[in-house]
């Protein structure tokens, strides 16, 4: 793993309440953090983060800055985003992400 995704699952980790049901699970060359088993975001090896906002909220985010189609070689990830690292740098994007995450993936059963 990255210098860039260590940190950022750092700033994460101190972001995420202690009380929720969360894990941490190799994925994508990153560390995704699962909440209750489902995906909720995941710091990439260039810094960016991997962000699950689901189908209905997914033009939403696009439009937001630093946000891009998530690609995974020749597909694009419906319901995830790409947020590129330079935005993240400023802690309450971070969080803002962090929350819509939050928002989409509480909506899911647990796994």
């Amino acid at each position: 793993m990255s210098l860039a995704s260590e940190d950022l699952s750092d700033r994460i980790r101190d972001l995420l309440p202690p009380m929720l049901p969360l894990s941490e699970k190799k994925m994508f060359g990153g560390r995704c953090f699962m909440l209750a088993g489902n995906m909720l975001v995941c710091p990439m090896k260039d810094g960016s983060l991997l962000v699950r906002v689901g189908k209905e909220g997914y033009e939403e985010a696009l439009a937001l800055p630093g946000a891009s189609k998530m690609d995974m070689g020749e597909r694009t990830m419906a319901g995830f985003v790409a947020v590129s690292g330079d935005v993240l740098e400023d802690e309450n994007v971070l969080q803002g992400w962090i929350g819509r995450a939050r928002a989409f993936v509480d909506t899911l059963p647990p796994k």
